[in-house]
């Protein structure tokens, strides 16, 4: 009985081990991805939701011209696009912590790759916290589209971080996004001196909530 006590011990010790260092590496790799994809996902969908909506670059961008007719001034209405922010913020915010609580489930064959069995094996859970902040911002670029033409390209980006928890072991990380929600072709020429977007007082940041069911 000694014996087999031991050998019991000795297998145990090995097993836990071998899965500390191989395994439970391999799976909080393939579950950053997979969280990532997913936190991804919806960041994307709620920039869309909100902008296709609530962004229209004429109520936006206004711009003022000089006597000749020529651009003398672009200007953008951050009050408006802090709105937008805000609610992008806002909205990303629930649905992380919403993703966060429910997790996803990854078949253990399905974290090693293996074609046979990658919808078989138990289920390994992984669930994610939100920390940090979720910061959302506008991105503008200007580019010729021609003779006195310029393609003017308005991004928001949004970016946070969280907390991918498997079984043992929890890794941090970042997810950021940018997505073009606006582009038009400004006729006449731009001066450098006339943009005035103010881009850099316009977004929103806010807490992100660390909020998961045990």
């Amino acid at each position: 009985m000694v014996l087999i006590f031991l050998f019991l011990s000795i297998f145990g010790a090995i097993f836990i081990y071998t899965f500390d260092e191989i395994v439970t590496p391999t799976v909080i790799t393939v579950a950053d991805g997979e969280m990532r994809a997913k936190a991804l996902e919806i960041l994307n969908k709620t920039i869309i939701d909100n902008c296709l909506e609530n962004f229209k670059y004429e109520d936006i961008i206004s711009m003022e011209k000089d006597d000749s007719g020529n651009i003398a001034m672009i200007k953008a209405d951050t009050l408006k696009m802090n709105k937008i922010a805000c609610d992008v913020a806002l909205e990303s915010q629930q649905r992380l912590k919403d993703l966060g609580t429910v997790g996803i489930k990854m078949p253990l064959g399905y974290v090693f790759k293996n074609n046979i069995l990658a919808y078989f094996g138990p289920n390994i859970t992984v669930k994610m916290q939100p920390i940090g902040y979720i910061e959302t911002k506008y991105l503008s670029d200007f580019e010729s589209a021609g003779i006195n033409q310029t393609r003017h390209k308005i991004y928001v980006q949004v970016k946070t971080n969280i907390r991918v928890i498997i079984p043992m072991r929890s890794n941090d990380i970042e997810v950021k996004n940018e997505i073009p929600i606006s582009e038009t072709i400004i006729v006449g020429r731009i001066p450098e001196t006339s943009i005035n977007l103010g881009l850099e007082n316009a977004g929103f940041k806010i807490r992100a909530e660390e909020n998961m069911s045990k």
